[in-house]
């Protein structure tokens, strides 16, 4: 195998768990995805861990498939973050720009990130995630994208800042420990999810990006090439097969085979008449079942997902006013009627979301479920430290402002010096 730097993303959901092993041969060429691994999620609930051994082991079958199929090791993963606990709050921060001449160099831009970091408001219980900024302004100059090399005395910038629970990450990083690895970093779930399947274009137009996972859907809304929104709201797709399995008077195994096979977003056209045997599921089944009545349960539960979308989006003020429309991805997309259903609730175009085109094994990853984890891999490739088309990874104050090779000196030694600690 020919040399080049290796990338690991781990999306832990709600539902599955999916790990991705890449290689870089050039900047020039896209990455080869090398390795694959998918297993269900054991021990989270609605985003969040709940039980870290349960999680552990998961995500230890996930990589360990990687691993077998790309013949090398997971090593710094790219973890994703969600669950309803994310919140984004609006933040600025001020400086006076330290050069004698006013040229403003990427000291002051980490300097402004900082002030605007410690202003934030946060109780006890709640770390950053992600510190995005919006625009700069410098002097009587506004709206500016990136202020470097430009000149002036007063520096200020607006920005997004995304938290998240202590205790959540905590747990996260007890689970991986148990396997013995480690994150690297941590991204927000729907912004990884929004750089593997959103277009620059896209970003500037405004759009948002609806992930329909397994208990949650997360979106994150771009206007002007930046992020205006994030939200993570407590339902996704393991909600319609729990309606359904009520609906129905069977099992979840049962519910979820009927979603698979005969579901859909819309009961036009679904003749009353045409019925489900659910022996073909499950021997002890002896009931047939309406295909219409499904559709109605489906329905129901997406519909009421788009409207607590369609909320989210007039509290910003862009109702039905985006032009780029809405993305769709997760594994809740691929019920059929969905985008349609998308289309007549949000008042916007819609289409279904699937990762940027890579190399090497494209067809295991090649599907809306697997947007999350291309996107960590693509965020872990472009800039570990920098900002990358509006978004951050997360390492800690330390490392966001030191450069890479000094930033893997560091935690070498502080990972020898961790053996000799109590």
């Amino acid at each position: 195998m020919s040399r080049g730097r290796y990338f690991v993303g781990l999306d832990i959901g709600s539902a599955e768990i999916r790990a991705v092993i890449v290689q870089e041969i050039s900047s020039d060429e896209p990455l080869r995805v090398l390795g694959v691994g998918e297993t269900y999620s054991f021990g989270m609930r609605r985003g969040v861990v709940a039980d870290t051994e349960s999680v552990a082991k998961a995500c230890n079958v996930a990589l360990e498939q990687a691993e077998r199929m790309a013949g090398h090791s997971a090593e710094n993963l790219v973890v994703s973050v969600g669950g309803t606990e994310i919140l984004c709050q609006d933040v600025s921060g001020v400086i006076a720009v330290g050069r004698p001449d006013g040229e403003v160099t990427d000291d002051d831009i980490a300097r402004v990130l900082d002030e605007a970091q410690s202003r934030a408001t946060l109780s006890l219980n709640r770390e950053i995630i992600d510190i995005i900024p919006k625009d700069y302004r410098l002097d009587d100059q506004k709206n500016i994208k990136n202020p470097l090399g430009m000149r002036g005395v007063r520096l200020e910038m607006n920005a997004l800042l995304v938290s998240g629970s202590s205790a959540h990450l905590k747990n996260i990083t007890r689970s991986l420990n148990q396997i013995d690895v480690q994150a690297e970093s941590f991204v927000v779930e729907p912004l990884a999810a929004s750089e593997a399947v959103l277009t620059p274009k896209q970003k500037e137009l405004g759009t948002v990006l609806i992930n329909i996972g397994g208990n949650t859907t997360s979106l994150a809304v771009f206007e002007d090439g930046d992020l205006l929104h994030l939200a993570v709201l407590p339902m996704g797709s393991s909600h319609i097969t729990n309606d359904i399995a009520i609906g129905l008077r069977t099992s979840i195994e049962v519910a979820e085979a009927v979603k698979i096979k005969f579901g859909s977003a819309s009961s036009l056209g679904i003749s009353k008449k045409d019925d489900i045997d659910l022996n073909i599921f499950d021997s002890q089944e002896t009931e047939s079942v309406s295909r219409h009545h499904v559709s109605e349960i489906i329905e129901a539960r997406l519909e009421e997902i788009f409207s607590f979308v369609n909320t989210e989006l007039k509290k910003i003020e862009r109702e039905g006013l985006l032009p780029g429309g809405a993305v769709l991805c997760g594994g809740g997309v691929l019920i059929p009627g969905t985008v349609d259903l998308a289309k007549d609730i949000l008042r916007l175009p819609v289409q279904i979301g699937y990762p940027k085109a890579l190399g090497g094994i494209l067809d295991q990853v090649d599907t809306p479920q697997f947007a999350t984890v291309i996107g960590l891999v693509l965020l872990a490739q472009s800039n570990q430290v920098t900002r990358k088309n509006g978004a951050y990874l997360s390492k800690g104050k330390i490392g966001n402002f030191v450069p890479e090779d000094v930033y893997a000196i560091l935690k070498k030694v502080y990972e020898w010096l961790k053996r000799f600690l109590p």
